[in-house]
């Protein structure tokens, strides 16, 4: 086996859409799975219709958001309402596939007779994770939503923000984030243990309970200390100062944590020990959570001459935590990332070259192998059908006149 290749001949269905779900399949197919993306021109992924797109000019193939979450994946479009095409998905996941992913609510794929007590009888060592926002059972698990939604039902809304004001949303959809993380886990941990049995096993995964966990230290200071977390800007309850400061250039800023009382001496130091910043109140953490005020709008003054760069590699020698607030123009011409080689250039159909981001992590024996860009909108589905499921040309040419492989 090629050692970049730990999951060769994983052969995954992914009815997945939007992130959660993509992100979850692309650690098997970046591992070497052949993930075969069931897709539909009648109801695409959201994501193909979102921007940003290439150049400015929308089209079906040209979302770089989409591109993001599915590179190394095959695409098949069937119309699932037709009866021809849930049988070649019937077909693909029960003569061919060893894993099933979908991120439908609950009732879709028992709609379409493709449920996992629909498919285990026929198949006991499959696998099929499920995905949705408050999982397959209870009485709220047919409520569909976003990672926008996800985030505000795990509670992360009511903790975003500041004190004096609205709740506000975390960047991004944040429990699409989070979710893929436990997915793939929980299909590692699932097919560790069909290799042990000879069992497969359905996987049921709830993404606001996967922020719940994430959470996981406000949810116990609540019930271990009956504190109720509050909204608190930037700042923490265990380190000050603790927050983003500014620093010269247009909008541009610097985090500074002091965690420790030698973390604030030390920046004490740094700052060339002025009167305010040696009062005995701030010597201590306990003290200087009780004058935060001060200290941030005294540390602002400090740095906002500053250049950031400067600032962060003088703040870490000391040994204060800090670090620079990076635009995203930086942080794709990073040298720590380029040195990394975490962009990988791959040629895309429509959009050209595009650079994809790794995963984020490396396996020193079964590192990740970023192969071919995301598909065009059924790209495979011919392929898919005649090498994969052994389909003639006559049986193919009938199923696209039956208006199936749509």
């Amino acid at each position: 086996m090629n050692p970049a290749e730990v999951f060769s001949g994983l052969r995954v269905v992914d009815f997945t859409w939007a992130a959660a779900g993509p992100i979850t399949t692309r650690h098997l197919s970046d591992y070497g799975a052949t993930v075969v993306k069931i897709e539909s021109s009648k109801h695409p992924d959201s994501l193909r219709v979102g921007p940003p797109f290439v150049d400015g000019k929308p089209g079906i193939n040209r979302s770089g958001f989409f591109a993001q979450f599915n590179p190394n994946k095959l695409s098949v479009t069937l119309d699932m309402t037709n009866p021809a095409g849930r049988e070649v998905a019937r077909k693909l996941i029960l003569d061919w596939a060893d894993v099933v992913v979908d991120s439908f609510t609950p009732r879709v794929m028992p709609g379409w007779g493709l449920s996992f007590e629909d498919l285990h009888p026929h198949r006991p060592d499959l696998i099929m994770l499920s995905t949705c926002m408050q999982g397959q059972t209870g009485p709220y698990r047919d409520y569909a939503g976003f990672g926008d939604q996800g985030a505000a039902l795990s509670g992360f809304f009511m903790l975003s923000g500041w004190p004096d004001r609205d709740p506000a949303t975390p960047n991004g959809a944040y429990t699409d984030m989070a979710t893929p993380h436990f997915g793939a886990a929980a299909l590692l941990a699932a097919l560790e243990y069909r290799a042990r049995t000879g069992r497969g096993q359905h996987v049921d995964l709830s993404q606001i309970e996967c922020g719940v966990h994430v959470l996981a230290p406000q949810v116990l200071e609540y019930t271990v200390n009956g504190h109720v977390p509050q909204r608190m800007g930037n700042r923490s309850l265990r380190a000050a100062p603790h927050g983003v400061f500014p620093v010269t250039g247009k909008d541009a800023w610097i985090a500074i944590a002091c965690e420790t009382d030698q973390q604030w001496q030390a920046l004490v130091v740094l700052m060339g020990s002025p009167k305010w910043a040696t009062d005995p109140r701030l010597a201590t953490v306990g003290g200087r959570l009780q004058c935060q005020d001060e200290i941030e709008a005294r540390l602002a003054e400090w740095t906002a001459p500053q250049a950031g760069p400067a600032l962060q590699r003088a703040l870490l020698e000391a040994g204060v935590p800090a670090g620079v607030a990076s635009p995203m123009l930086d942080v794709l011409e990073d040298p720590q990332l380029a040195a990394r080689q975490h962009f990988v250039p791959l040629e895309h159909p429509e959009m050209g070259v595009l650079r994809y981001d790794e995963l984020g992590f490396k396996l020193s024996e079964t590192p990740s192998h970023l192969r071919t860009a995301a598909p065009l909108l059924g790209q495979h589905t011919e392929q898919v059908l005649k090498e994969f499921l052994g389909y003639s040309e006559a049986d193919y040419n009938a199923l696209v006149e039956s208006g199936a492989l749509q």
